[in-house]
């Protein structure tokens, strides 16, 4: 059994002695021969009190979604004549949604609270009911009014997502205040130890909070706080023990994989412990990523990214389809923002600016004017002001912005023009920041690949902090968005935006 050097996150195991100086040893990580008998703790097979008030909670919004939508669809589509049949098919489907949300996943402890996953499974199970509708239909040769079912399994999808929003919303404020945590127990060398600790810490509410560290003997410990290390010889499963660890995250480590990765699963299996491995594939979002069997392997497969072809159509229509009813939605908006702007300042009401878009193409970007006029021309004695990422120019307080430009640009109100540049197909309304063409001249070669997709209206860096990012976050986040854009995650950095106008965050 191969000695590891420990260091803990929250506090120090008694048993904890320095490392025999000298020694070298080959850092090859093995576990037991024979994976022990383990009589498992209680604690780890009872799932927590905040798992399980989760999943009590999202059964009763998932029930009270299904009752909602079926109530509506019976008053809208019969009025106060609903004959038995109905009644008795309404009682059916709140059931039958609990059944398909089930089977798609949607309670399962590991997507509570981390991410999109537990809003998929919704939209998948309301997919499944209304196809068990339409067969069940079908094969009994029962006549099921076609306007009750469009309108029930809608409204109950919806409402049901709105009560997972609302959980998530609770469970991410209580865990950045460090409740409702996993303790996770990292294992694997020095430098990719230190990088998945980071990422699993940097963001709360994804429920990661770790509390120890593995390493191989031989490997040194580079943290930032020396007073906060201890060091100690223990194989992993006493680690685990040591520290009651939800979860063991193992780093990248070709010496930590195969059979040897193998029966340490079967190991934390017995203990109730959750696996999990980081690939080291950074910046490389789930539907890229998939588990494929070749030759009595598992293999990682990482998918091209979509550039062309039918993904794009179909954003493309998405794009002009939501942009049209937007642009008609805010037309009254449009309208009293333009009479303002002209009755404010001199000068157009419009600002032209030239930017680049997909493919290294130039086009007339559209914005109200929410500057002097002759703004272009005082830029150059403020530059030594400049509180911008260092790449852009951007001022806080700036003298060139105009009275009724200081709300417009709060609210992201003098952007709603680019609607126009949505609908002639210059933009999308979900992409990378557009940028101008003497940023695009200080691109490196990596950084060229933002342009594989349209700039957008809106985008990760919109909902990201907007002009407080570095230039740095800025790119990463277009060349993010650019390797794994959906439409599903268009939709949701769509949502999003909503929230980042209405705090105005990051926006001057």
């Amino acid at each position: 059994m191969t000695d590891f050097v420990m260091s803990e996150g929250l506090a120090e195991p008694a048993d904890l002695r320095p490392a025999p100086s000298g020694e070298r040893r080959r850092p090859v990580w093995v576990v037991p021969d024979e994976v022990p008998a383990v009589v498992p703790r209680a604690a780890r097979f009872t799932e927590a009190r905040w798992v399980a008030k989760y999943r009590w909670a999202a059964l009763t919004g998932d029930l009270g979604a299904a009752l909602f939508g079926v109530s509506l669809a019976l008053v809208v589509r019969f009025g106060a004549q609903i004959n038995l049949g109905y009644v008795l098919l309404g009682a059916v489907l709140p059931i039958a949604w609990l059944v398909c949300v089930a089977l798609e996943r949607g309670y399962e402890t590991r997507y509570f609270g981390t991410g999109p996953e537990e809003f998929r499974s919704i939209i998948r199970a309301a997919v499944a009911l209304t196809a068990v509708v339409a067969v069940t239909s079908y094969a009994t040769k029962s006549q099921v009014a076609r306007g009750f079912v469009v309108l029930a399994v809608p409204m109950t999808c919806f409402a049901a997502m709105f009560a997972r929003w609302v959980l998530h919303r609770q469970i991410s404020k209580r865990r950045f205040v460090g409740r409702c945590m996993r303790k996770v127990l990292v294992v694997g060398r020095n430098d990719q130890v230190m990088t998945l600790r980071r990422h699993l810490e940097e963001r709360k509410t994804d429920g990661y909070v770790v509390v120890a560290s593995c390493l191989p003997r031989g490997d040194a410990f580079e943290e930032p706080e020396p007073e906060r290390l201890g060091r100690g010889e223990m194989d992993i499963l006493k680690a685990v023990d040591e520290w009651d660890v939800e979860v063991v995250a193992v780093a990248a480590d070709p010496e930590l994989s195969g059979h040897s990765l193998r029966k340490l699963s079967w190991a934390l299996e017995q203990r109730g412990v959750e696996l999990i491995v980081s690939p080291g594939i950074v910046e490389v979002a789930g539907p890229r990523i998939s588990i494929r069997p070749v030759a009595g392997l598992s293999l990682l497969h990482l998918e091209r990214p979509s550039v062309s072809g039918g993904p794009h159509v179909l954003k493309n229509v998405f794009d002009r389809v939501v942009g049209c009813f937007l642009l008609l939605a805010v037309a009254p908006l449009l309208l009293v923002t333009a009479v303002l702007v002209k009755l404010t300042s001199r000068g157009p009401v419009l600002f032209r600016q030239t930017r680049v878009g997909r493919g290294g193409e130039q086009f007339q970007m559209l914005k109200f004017r929410t500057m002097v006029i002759d703004a272009e021309e005082r830029k150059a004695e403020l530059h030594a002001l400049n509180q911008g990422n260092g790449v852009l120019f951007k001022l806080r307080d700036d003298p060139r912005v105009t009275r009724i430009g200081r709300y417009l640009r709060r609210f992201s109100i003098d952007e709603l023009p680019q609607l126009v540049n949505v609908l002639r197909g210059d933009m999308s309304l979900v992409g990378p920041r557009p940028p101008l063409p003497a940023e695009v001249a200080q691109y490196a070669i990596d950084d060229a690949r933002r342009m594989l997709v349209k700039p957008g209206l809106t985008g990760l860096w919109q909902v990201s902090g907007r002009s407080d990012l570095t230039w740095e976050e800025s790119m990463r986040l277009d060349l993010r968005y650019a390797d794994n854009w959906s439409i599903a995650l268009d939709l949701l950095i769509l949502w999003k935006t909503a929230r980042a106008v209405l705090g105005s965050d990051g926006a001057y």
